[in-house]
């Protein structure tokens, strides 16, 4: 673990230090697609330290593994919760309330958190959030939005967690899959002071018109809220975060920059066109497509032999029923911009290898790919309006399918051109 240094009995990372001496148990908590291979390069560091834990992830990213040293490993749903991640997480609220003052409590968060960490507030039930989140995600609502409503109808979320795990230390290292690194959005910011209210939770459901559709135990629940019957999430500058520190140890920026410099060494020319990519997955493909186009015709802004790179999340508002996810339909609409392009390629990934609810990791487009899908009997458009995206790459064989990665910081697109 490259952010976190030991050194004897000391443990450091941003600017702060830990004295394995001065705590009485050092217990590990967390949940997300990466909490395997993070539970294992902390037990590898301090690992002779380490009294219990527990960190859940999503199905198939453990690595075989059910623990690692002491710290159980417990599978749940992604992107929906299920009654695995409930369970789980009851047993690792149990855990964190136990903790005292003496003890260090090391929480290991990444991508998917939100979803499979789950403790429901009183009057809600898990059949609920699911319901809801199925909602918000079929409606192009953006993570800043969904997690807003998690974090006021869940006691682990939006700093939910801090005020569980007082009054010990707690540090919290963070794999960011947001864009801005917007450490109250990340997995729902459970260590984090939230500043997001009960009124902004409302607006969501308001503004996508979801106030029928969803169940009346959110509305009533949030109502109360908005009444002051029930507390708010606690906010900056309350107590129980005076013991608490959160540091992000990797994130998409980081991912790019990793890319880049495989490509220059292979003598590539190469642009970070931002890590900052959001908005429909369509229209992303389509403005990509318009950048490959530019590099074919003028060469710019980047010369042939090119790789260009744009880094994020984008959304996707279901309007059919098809099968796919934000990567795959990217490349969807990138596949007319590209038409007819001579050695030019659109790669678009996320980068825990999993794209919404699929095996695949995402799609290549090249300029070719329109004509093979007619004479394939394919129509872009129409697959397009399907949101069927996971079906039209998979009949031409160009879905990327790499399985678990074990990691998740956000989603890598790629333009080639040679």
């Amino acid at each position: 673990m490259r952010s976190l240094r030991r050194e004897g009995n000391r443990l450091a990372i941003g600017g702060q230090a830990y004295d394995l001496n001065s705590f009485h148990r050092v217990l590990v908590v967390g949940a997300g697609k990466a909490g395997a291979p993070m539970a294992r390069a902390l037990a590898d560091l301090v690992g002779d330290r380490l009294s219990g834990g527990l960190v859940i992830v999503k199905d198939g990213y453990t690595g075989g593994l059910r623990a690692v040293g002491p710290i159980e490993l417990a599978e749940a749903s992604h992107p929906l919760p299920d009654e695995r991640g409930l369970a789980a997480t009851r047993r690792l609220v149990e855990l964190l309330r136990d903790a005292q003052a003496g003890d260090l409590v090391v929480c290991l968060i990444s991508g998917g958190g939100s979803a499979l960490m789950v403790a429901p507030a009183p009057g809600i039930r898990l059949a609920d959030l699911q319901a809801l989140t199925s909602a918000l995600l079929a409606c192009g609502a953006t993570i800043d939005q969904i997690n807003a409503l998690r974090k006021h109808l869940d006691i682990v979320k939006g700093g939910g967690l801090a005020r569980l795990a007082a009054p010990s230390n707690l540090l919290t290292l963070i794999l960011s899959d947001v864009v801005g690194d917007e450490l109250d959005v990340i997995a729902s910011g459970p260590t984090v002071p939230d500043r997001s209210t009960f009124a902004q939770a409302w607006q969501v459901l308001e503004l996508h018109a979801l106030l029928k559709q969803v169940p009346s135990a959110v509305t009533e629940h949030l109502q109360r809220g908005l009444r002051g019957e029930l507390p708010e999430t606690p906010k900056p500058g309350e107590p129980v975060f005076s013991s608490v520190q959160n540091v992000i140890i990797g994130n998409n920026l980081q991912a790019a920059q990793a890319a880049l410099a495989q490509a220059r060494q292979a003598g590539i020319n190469t642009l970070l066109l931002t890590s900052y990519m959001q908005g429909e997955a369509r229209q992303a493909g389509q403005f990509l497509a318009a950048i490959a186009r530019q590099v074919a015709a003028s060469g710019e802004p980047v010369a042939r032999p090119a790789c260009i790179i744009a880094g994020g999340e984008t959304t996707v508002t279901l309007r059919g029923a098809g099968k796919g996810g934000r990567n795959q339909e990217l490349a969807l609409g990138a596949v007319k911009g590209l038409a007819g392009l001579q050695n030019v390629v659109l790669v678009s990934l996320a980068t825990d290898g999993g794209d919404g609810p699929t095996d695949a990791a995402g799609a290549v487009v090249t300029g070719q790919t329109l004509e093979r899908a007619r004479q394939a009997g394919l129509d872009p458009e129409a697959s397009l309006a399907n949101n069927d995206s996971y079906r039209f790459f998979d009949a031409l064989g160009d879905l990327l399918r790499p399985g678990p990665t074990q990691t998740n910081v956000n989603d890598l697109a790629f333009i080639f051109a040679f």
